[in-house]
């Protein structure tokens, strides 16, 4: 018997927990039709075989018709999802772990023109900023009919296999009764908190009318909304308490903040850049104070956190959601002693980004996330082996490098650079995205367990490629930036690389325009803008930077407008001229009828980047396939069959940015359903 306290198996109630990590409610927006169908299974079984001792689905599951999801959630207020849900708690508890489900009502947090344009419900009129629906002040039937709908939905779960519920109290409906910001029903669900709470112990009671006493239900809740006027720590404490002592909740989920602003869910679900375990102490407190099962989770992204918070007592339970989105088998690397192949979470947050834009979460680099059922989590050994000859270093390059290793091919990879890494080496001088280096350095690692060789600091022609006896090249060579984008003085301007590499000096009055709307942009303005220099930061696109999305936002929000930065939209620079020592800016719009002028010493453009290619073209020639790479075999998950000159001697393929300007998923995507059938 391992002494790992995270080992350690936890008695809740009668269900026994072979381990204390889990999966935390969260929604991957995998579902069909609102169904947990063959997608969203195989997601959850994966984490299942990986070890994980609980996964938690949907963050959260609608309980009612007026509660449409604003994203891909599940619809249990169907009859129809008990089969799905019974397909997957079986799948799940074939692999030795229990699955809950969390439900909620989302009250204001939604809005009126989705599914059936229903009126949002909520205890007050007050609209909430995120999604921007006035609600409807709640009626006593409203009330009625919810309680009711509730519990249909736990009936509905226990019939479906579920293990237990959890129901959802922070900046949901019920949060919304507890909250005195957002409560202003008079009687007995407004007004004192023991009216407050009402409706949330009535929810409760009915739902145990429905699935009895040994039916396991927690609550997952805020202990702290962190915002004026709304509810305090010592709210929070009397709470929790009043939750235990109604002997109706088996387990107290903790969180702390609210969730109503962007910038408020960044606190809540911290992203890169940003204090690893914010909120564990405070969950240690309420595990104290209350002496009751606590779980916990908020950005605890790596093992020793999460042993710490074991060891130490703070919570019984420790979830580990984003951790297992970028690695489905972090408990059984535990187990085996190789914590130190455990692909790390790096909290770029592309999952949860994604899919409050109303996409898939995927993770930013581990590709078959989401994918389970075309993307292996695990690489198997081909039947022949082959010699796979990769150029560039870049994500691309390096996953290629791995999977190909995985498949035992012999592997070499050339690299201009004395260090692997492209666009990312260069993104993570940024002290809040320097966690995302670590996407390359697991790569490192496990090329070198694999037995990958590099040759770095050497320029690859393409007599160095044939030199090697290839029989695939894999070409991963990336792009530079692209600058020419305007009609005159395209000479006058600079790249946001020039700026982040530290190649250019920031001016004192610089426009920086973004038509590409990634990080890079925000990277150059932020440190421009430190530098003490006045900064414009213009878009053509009606919205600000929409490739970074809304939480990975927030950061540069906080820093930038604390500075001299100014943000205009809709408008696009033509042209640029000098004028003695300084530079005019020709601006126009999309719109039409629009000409301004812009007077500065600095223009940096964003307008990504142009495959460095040549290499590719200069192979060509000799390869079997001139290039070609088919798509029915790509998406068919078949070897690469294409053959357009039977004189060749090699494969030649190219991935990533030597393609063209994507990001760093696509091209780990690239390089994975690529090489893992070659």
């Amino acid at each position: 018997m391992s002494n790992d306290p995270l080992l350690q198996p936890y008695q809740l109630k009668h269900l026994t927990l072979r381990n204390r990590i889990m999966m935390t409610s969260h929604e991957p927006a995998y579902p069909e039709d609102g169904m947990p169908k063959d997608r969203y299974r195989a997601y959850h079984v994966e984490r299942a075989k990986g070890g994980v001792a609980m996964t938690m689905t949907a963050g959260s599951a609608a309980v009612s018709k007026d509660s449409p999801p604003v994203f891909n959630n599940l619809l249990v207020w169907k009859d129809e999802v008990v089969p799905w849900m019974k397909d997957l708690t079986d799948a799940v508890h074939e692999q030795g772990a229990a699955v809950m489900i969390q439900l909620t009502h989302l009250g204001r947090r939604t809005r009126w023109d989705k599914a059936n344009w229903l009126p949002v419900v909520s205890p007050s009129h007050k609209r909430e900023a995120a999604h921007r629906a006035f609600p409807k002040k709640m009626e006593d039937w409203d009330i009625e009919r919810i309680i009711k709908d509730y519990a249909d939905a736990a009936e509905r779960m226990k019939a479906g296999g579920m293990d237990g519920i959890e129901l959802q109290a922070y900046g949901h409906l019920m949060d919304q009764f507890w909250s005195p910001l957002t409560n202003e029903l008079d009687g007995p669900y407004g007004g004192s908190i023991d009216n407050r709470l009402r409706f949330t112990f009535d929810v409760l009671t009915e739902i145990r009318k429905r699935v009895g006493p040994d039916f396991i239900v927690g609550v997952r809740y805020t202990g702290d909304e962190d915002l004026e006027g709304g509810l305090t720590k010592e709210d929070g404490l009397s709470i929790s308490k009043r939750l235990k002592d109604s002997g109706m909740v088996d387990f107290l989920n903790v969180i702390r903040g609210h969730i109503d602003t962007d910038a408020g869910l960044t606190d809540v679900i911290p992203i890169q850049g940003m204090a690893n375990s914010p909120h564990l102490d405070f969950a240690g407190e309420i595990r104290a104070a209350t002496d009751f099962p606590t779980f916990h989770a908020a950005k605890i992204p790596d093992v020793a956190t999460a042993r710490h918070a074991i060891a130490s007592g703070k919570v019984d339970m420790v979830g580990m959601t984003r951790a297992h989105i970028t690695d489905p088998h972090i408990v059984r690397k535990i187990i085996e002693k190789r914590e130190d192949e455990i692909r790390p979470c790096v909290g770029a947050n592309y999952c949860l980004d994604r899919i409050y834009q109303g996409g898939s979460a995927y993770c930013i680099h581990n590709a078959a996330t989401g994918r389970e059922l075309s993307m292996p989590q695990i690489i198997e050994a081909a039947e022949t082996r082959k010699k796979v000859v990769i150029v560039g270093s870049g994500p691309a390059g390096m996953e290629a490098a791995r999977v190909a290793g995985e498949r035992g091919h012999e592997v070499v990879v050339y690299e201009v650079a004395p260090n692997p890494g492209g666009q990312i080496r260069l993104t993570a001088q940024n002290e809040r995205r320097r966690e995302m280096i670590s996407i390359i350095e697991w790569r490192m690692a496990e090329c070198t367990r694999l037995g990958v060789t590099f040759h770095f600091n050497t320029w690859a022609e393409a007599d160095t490629i044939t030199a090697e006896n290839p029989d695939v090249v894999i070409i991963a060579t990336g792009g530079m930036p692209d600058t020419e984008v305007l009609s005159k003085g395209n000479d006058l301007v600079v790249s946001t690389w020039d700026i982040i590499s530290g190649d250019v000096k920031p001016g004192a009055n610089v426009l920086v325009y973004d038509d590409a709307g990634d990080h890079a942009g925000l990277q150059a303005a932020e440190l421009i803008a430190q530098s003490g220099a006045k900064v414009e930061i213009m878009t053509p696109d009606r919205s600000f930077a929409p490739e970074v999305m809304a939480m990975n936002l927030v950061p540069y929000m906080r820093s930038m407008q604390k500075l001299d930065t100014t943000f205009t939209v809709t408008y696009r620079l033509e042209a640029v001229e000098k004028q003695g020592n300084q530079l005019v800016a020709y601006v126009g719009s999309d719109y039409g009828g629009v000409a301004k002028q812009r007077i500065v010493d600095q223009i940096v453009v964003n307008h990504g980047t142009i495959p460095l290619d040549d290499i590719y073209f200069d192979l060509k020639p000799g390869s079997l396939n001139h290039g070609e790479m088919s798509h029915d075999d790509l998406l068919a998950g078949k070897p690469q069959s294409v053959v357009r000159n039977p004189d060749g001697t090699y494969q030649l393929f190219r991935i990533g940015d030597a393609v063209s300007a994507r990001n760093t998923h696509a091209a780990i995507y690239d390089a994975l359903r690529l090489l893992k059938d070659v």
